[in-house]
């Protein structure tokens, strides 16, 4: 475990859209800093964001995301204000850009749960004040950091480790925990059909990004082969959220890849099993896996709240008079 906080870092007053945009020694102290703010009691962090407001704005539905914001903002001493979709109608009753010019003159940081990526780039381009990406068709930041967290409270270290990815390997959360992955020194192993693995050009950006930490990205056809060694397993929902129309193509082409018994054994003797939820049981996952020892899928959902704690204290303040 990492022994002492981080010194402040270059992250203050910048946006966190996806995971890319952050260099490997940005990454490791937001992770440094969310194990610091995890280890102490809330009224420790209590006035950390004191008189600072958190505006959300989500158009797709949220368990983790929502209330893992709401009592990370409250517990660091701020407000939060929270509005669906149709409230604002952002992109229809006005521009991206308009929205994000008067929402900057109420808010402190502005976290966006969004369909496409290209509004929200828009947004937080016309935003005076920090824009994160509380989950966007492109990219899922915030899970890839408590995926990071998750992982490296289990084993001490993320450098060197396997990690494979079973199912859809080009949805957002498969993306952004590779290239955190691939960041943080660790390998990649995705195991999926052709039609949904991760493009050449993607693999081959992982490829970049992971060379000068250690850190690699293959992609198998074969489920045992993706995961053959792997320290950790992990999948996720075979449809996304506004893709419904796929389910039964995606189901017939996908379940040669979902997460038994039977093939966590082709991993090594102490892998964990890893999924964002929300989960569909005996489809991309059996319950004997999510359900069994292997399964660390709700230490991930936790780690949420930590991980998002860290964003939050990083963007908006440079931590003097916090104990770190």
């Amino acid at each position: 475990m990492y022994a002492l906080a981080p010194v402040p870092g270059p992250l203050f007053g910048r946006n966190l859209l996806t995971v890319d945009a952050l260099s490997a020694g940005e990454l490791r102290s937001l992770l440094q800093l969310a194990v610091y703010l995890k280890a102490r009691r809330p009224g420790e962090q209590a006035s950390l964001l004191r008189g600072k407001t958190l505006a959300m704005f989500f158009e797709k539905p949220s368990l983790r995301t929502r209330v893992s914001f709401e009592v990370a903002m409250t517990q660091l001493g701020g407000s939060v204000v929270f509005a669906k979709g149709d409230e604002f109608s952002i992109g229809s009753r006005e521009t991206p850009e308009d929205a994000a010019r008067v929402l900057s003159r109420y808010a402190d940081v502005i976290a966006i749960r969004t369909h496409a990526h290209e509004p929200l780039e828009r947004f937080a381009a016309a935003a005076s004040v920090p824009v994160i990406n509380a989950l966007s068709a492109l990219a899922h930041p915030c899970q890839a950091l408590a995926d990071m967290l998750t992982l490296h409270e289990r084993f001490g270290t993320l450098h060197g480790l396997r990690i494979a990815f079973l199912g859809d390997a080009q949805n957002n959360v498969a993306v952004s925990l590779a290239q955190a992955a691939v960041l943080s020194g660790a390998s990649v192993q995705f195991g999926s059909p052709v039609s949904h693995r991760p493009s050449e050009a993607t693999i081959a950006q992982l490829k970049a990004l992971g060379k000068p930490h250690g850190g690699t990205a293959r992609a198998f056809s074969n489920a045992v082969r993706a995961v053959r060694g792997a320290d950790a397993i992990y999948t996720d929902v075979w449809t996304s959220m506004g893709e419904e129309a796929a389910t039964e193509r995606n189901r017939a082409v996908l379940s040669p890849f979902r997460v038994t018994e039977a093939l966590c054994d082709h991993a090594a003797a102490h892998a964990v099993f890893m999924h964002c939820l929300p989960a569909h049981r005996g489809e991309e996952v059996t319950a004997g896996v999510i359900d069994g020892p292997r399964s660390i899928v709700f230490d991930q959902a936790e780690n949420r709240m930590h991980a998002q704690k860290a964003v939050l204290a990083a963007l908006l303040t440079d931590l003097k008079g916090f104990p770190v």
